[in-house]
């Protein structure tokens, strides 16, 4: 699964469409193979246990947009490069994919991807690379910006939707 999404990716960044449309295309892949309700819930922290059911859908589909934007943006460092699986291990309740990403002009770094299927279907839920973990980094941007609209998950929702 991980390396099948990485190779879409790289479909998309070889692809030489304009930005905007492998941005949208990013966020496909992105919704496809990422556990998103997992994620945005982590991302958006105690707040979400608070949130209704449409406010929450609502802010996951805006989230969801602003990662695949965000990190969409970042592909077009990995033009020329590749990333390899090699291998996997259980960890507790999920697994763990390691893999290398060999980029241009750059060391080879150690990616981990966290892989479960507790949402039903087999997801990753977490990404880290060179030991910068995405979910924490994600949960302490977005409490930042949840904290600078003084808790208002609507005011939240509308910047991500703009955001990345």
């Amino acid at each position: 699964m991980i390396q099948t999404s990485v190779d879409e990716v790289y479909t998309v960044i070889n692809s030489g469409k304009p930005l905007p449309q492998m941005l949208a295309e990013f966020e496909v892949i992105f919704a496809r193979y990422a556990d998103v309700d997992v994620i945005a819930r982590s991302a958006l922290g105690p707040a979400a246990r608070q949130v209704g059911a449409q406010e929450f859908a609502a802010y996951k589909t805006a989230f969801q947009g602003y990662i695949g934007r965000k990190y969409g943006k970042r592909f077009r460092e990995f033009i020329g490069s590749k990333i390899e699986v090699q291998g996997a291990k259980a960890v507790k309740s999920f697994y763990a994919v390691n893999s290398v990403a060999y980029l241009n002009g750059r060391a080879p770094m150690q990616v981990e991807w966290h892989v479960s299927d507790k949402s039903g279907s087999v997801r990753y839920f977490n990404i880290i690379i060179e030991g910068i973990n995405m979910l924490a980094t994600e949960r302490t941007e977005i409490a930042a910006m949840l904290a600078r609209r003084k808790g208002d998950i609507a005011a939240l929702t509308a910047d991500l939707q703009q955001a990345g």
